[in-house]
C-alpha cells in the first residue's frame, strides 16, 4: 500500500511537507473526481501565503479523501489566511456536491479494497461482531506530514491510536 501512495503523491515534496486530509462521507463519482481535481488544481496553482506562492498539491485518494499538501521548505510558510483559503475551497466543495468533509466523528477502514466508514461510537460494537479486528487497515486522518502519510496513514488498527478502543 505504501508504494501505491508514493505513486500518487508528488515526489519532489519534502518529507515534512504539511498535509491536510478531508474525509468524504461517501465515495466520489467518476465525474465528481474529475471536476473536483480540476478545482483543486486551480486552487493550489494560485495558492499564496503572505503574497508568496505556496508549493502545493491536492488530489483525491481512494475515491473518498481530499488531500492537500504544502511544501514549506520550497515556498512560503502556510498559516492563518492561507489556511483559511484552503478551508473555503473545501467548504465550497461540500456545498457544491452535497457532501460532508469535516465529520470527525466517523472513521474509515479499508475492508476488501473498499473504504468503509463507521461512526466512532460504533467501533467497539463492530469489533465485537467481527466486522473489524486488530489487523483491519485504518485511515489515520490525524497525520500532518507527507512522511506520516506514507508510513502512518493507512495502518492496521493495532498500530494506531484506535487500538485501545477495541
Amino acid at each position: 500500500m505504501q508504494t501505491h501512495l508514493e505513486q500518487q503523491l508528488p515526489l519532489d515534496f519534502a518529507a515534512d511537507s504539511r498535509v491536510w486530509i478531508y474525509q468524504c462521507n461517501r465515495a466520489f463519482r467518476e465525474k465528481e473526481v474529475l471536476e473536483i481535481n480540476e478545482q483543486l488544481l486551480q486552487f493550489y496553482e494560485q495558492w499564496e501565503s503572505h503574497g508568496k506562492k505556496v508549493k502545493a498539491w491536492a488530489g483525491i485518494l481512494f475515491n473518498q479523501f481530499i488531500v492537500m499538501m504544502a511544501d514549506e521548505k520550497a515556498s512560503a510558510l502556510v498559516g492563518g489566511c492561507s489556511i483559511d483559503s484552503s478551508v473555503r475551497i473545501i467548504k465550497s466543495l461540500e456545498h457544491q456536491y452535497g457532501i460532508q468533509l469535516f465529520d470527525r466523528m466517523s472513521i474509515s477502514f479499508l475492508i476488501e479494497d473498499k473504504v468503509q466508514m463507521l461512526p466512532l461510537q460504533q467501533i467497539k460494537y463492530a469489533a465485537e461482531k467481527g466486522y473489524i479486528n486488530k489487523d483491519t487497515l485504518f485511515f489515520n486522518n490525524a497525520i500532518t506530514t507527507k512522511e506520516e502519510m506514507l508510513h502512518s496513514w493507512l495502518v492496521p488498527i493495532h498500530e494506531s491510536w484506535l487500538a485501545n478502543r477495541i
